[in-house]
Parts: structure tokens; C-alpha cells; sequence
């Protein structure tokens, strides 16, 4: 195990807390998330390798596979770690053609649940993401699902809750029903629409969990970012991480990957500090 935790940590709560550089495991399934990795000996091998190098945060869900990615992560750190924290995610299901299908019936999430504590291998998940929804204009209300999330956290099946594509209102209305420990949204240097939500996630002690740090699968292209990266003998992946990590002081990310170079490479960019000038370069890129 590493002595340092990249990116330093970020305490949530008493027993929840996180490596602000995580790691995202979407990636370890085949293409298109669905169906068993390509090379299972080296998905194995990156999780493996994330936990060796200090990351104590890993974000997956059942429905990354589905199935298989849990499956995977059980296999290779089971038992796990004391100071890894799992957070998964619920709230949709994969048809056989590998679409994406919104799932939040309360009866379904709770199903869905204990899939995830099945395929983990646990009797208690640290924390469960809602996932909203992907293309929803943030307004529905998530009181019903996030509720039996809520009543799962009471009987012990869930530590902490969070949500996953969810919109500042929903925020509010979920903290009305239980804590909140981490919003996960898509945000990177050039898709901003979340500025003031991952501000007031800070202010209140919110992981912001960017989701798709570096694009996902339209991967980042901007002149600027590769000229920023360039100037300072870094990656352009490095400085859009990097870039993350000192925008706010709760921000976690959870990039993705099936190669060990490339973890290695995401992780060096939590020791990247960029300075001012290069901070207010990249700022362009978003506006």
C-alpha cells in the first residue's frame, strides 16, 4: 500500500472517507460496457494496481457489465482493504442489446441493492448513488427512489447515499429526505454546466465526483488544453485532472481505464500543480 493517498483525502463522514483521486472501473467491461473484458487477467491487474498506489475510492455499479465489473472487483481485492470505500451506483438496467434502461421503482432499487452486495461480496455497501437520470431535464422529483434508498440506509444495507445526473434541486430534495455525501455529474474543463453546484457542494462538504474527467467517449480535444500541456511537460489527460483537483476542495475523480500505464499516468497528475497563468488558460477552454 502507498504511504501517500493521491490527491490527499477527503472525510465525509467519520467512517467515509475518500482518496480524491478514485478510480472509475466502467472501463474494465467490454466494449460498449457490456459483456467480460477483453483481457480479465489485467482488468484484474488495474484494480489491483489502483489499490497499491493508495487510491482508497472506486466507483462502479452492477449495471457496468452488467454484473461483470463487481464481479471483478471482488476477484481481485476481496478481501477488501479496511480503508477502501466501494461506492456504487442503481437506478438502471441493461437490456440483452446493452441499452441503458432507467430503473427506479422502489421495489427494483431495492433488488438492485442486493445484487450489489451479493457481487461485491459485502453485507453492507459504503455508499449507493442514485442515478437520476441521464438525459432528464432535473426537475422530476426523486423523493419515491431516493426514499427507499433511504429506508435501505436504515436497515443497514447502505452506509451513506448519494446521486449520480442529478440537478441542484434534486440535491435539495434528496438532503431533505437523508444526507447527501457525494453528487456525480458529468464535469470537466470544457462541460461547465455544473459550476455553481460543484460550488455548493464545497461549501457544504459534498463530494463532487466528476464523472467522464477526461471526456469519456468524446475524449477532451482543445488546442489550448494540449498547449497548457506542453508548457508544462505534462499530459493533456494530467492537466485536465489536475485542472479538476484544484478547482474545488471536494472534488473527486473517477477516471477510467484498463491499462495499468494509463492509471499510472492518471494518478501522477494529483502530484501536477498548475499555476495561475495556465489555470486561467484552461478556464477558456469551458466558456
Amino acid at each position: 500500500m502507498a504511504d501517500s493517498v493521491p490527491g490527499g483525502s477527503l472525510a465525509l463522514a467519520d467512517d467515509f472517507v475518500i482518496s480524491r483521486m478514485g478510480f472509475g472501473a466502467m472501463q474494465l467491461a467490454g466494449p460498449g460496457v457490456f459483456g467480460p473484458p477483453k483481457d480479465r487477467d489485467q482488468a484484474l491487474a488495474v484494480l489491483r494496481e489502483a489499490v497499491d498506489m493508495g487510491i482508497t475510492h472506486i466507483d462502479t455499479s452492477d449495471f457496468y457489465g452488467p454484473f461483470v465489473v463487481n464481479e471483478l472487483i471482488r476477484g481481485a481485492l476481496h478481501p477488501y482493504p479496511a480503508d477502501l470505500r466501494i461506492v456504487t451506483k442503481v437506478g438502471a438496467r441493461r437490456g440483452q442489446d446493452g441499452s441503458w434502461r432507467p430503473s427506479l421503482d422502489p421495489a427494483d432499487l431495492r433488488a438492485q441493492v442486493r445484487e450489489n452486495l451479493e457481487h461485491l461480496g459485502v453485507d453492507v455497501l459504503d455508499a449507493v448513488n442514485l442515478r437520476v437520470s441521464a438525459h432528464g431535464s432535473g426537475e422530476d422529483s426523486i423523493a419515491e427512489p431516493f426514499g427507499a434508498l433511504a429506508e435501505l440506509q436504515k436497515e443497514g444495507l447502505i452506509r451513506h447515499l448519494g446521486i449520480s445526473a442529478a440537478s441542484d434541486a434534486q440535491l435539495t430534495e434528496a438532503q431533505a429526505i437523508a444526507p447527501v455525501v457525494t453528487v456525480q455529474n458529468l464535469y470537466n474543463v470544457a462541460s461547465r454546466a455544473d459550476d455553481a453546484l460543484v460550488d455548493r457542494c464545497a461549501a457544504e462538504n459534498i463530494a463532487y465526483a466528476a464523472f467522464f474527467p477526461l471526456g469519456g467517449f468524446t475524449p477532451l480535444q482543445s488546442a489550448t488544453l494540449h498547449a497548457v500541456a506542453d508548457g508544462l511537460g505534462a499530459t493533456p489527460h494530467q492537466v485536465a485532472l489536475a485542472w479538476l483537483l484544484q478547482r474545488s476542495a471536494t472534488m473527486a475523480l473517477i477516471p477510467g481505464t484498463s491499462s495499468v500505464a494509463h492509471l499510472r499516468e492518471n494518478i501522477a497528475a494529483a502530484n501536477l500543480v498548475l499555476p495561475p497563468d495556465a489555470i486561467a488558460e484552461l478556464d477558456t477552454i469551458g466558456r
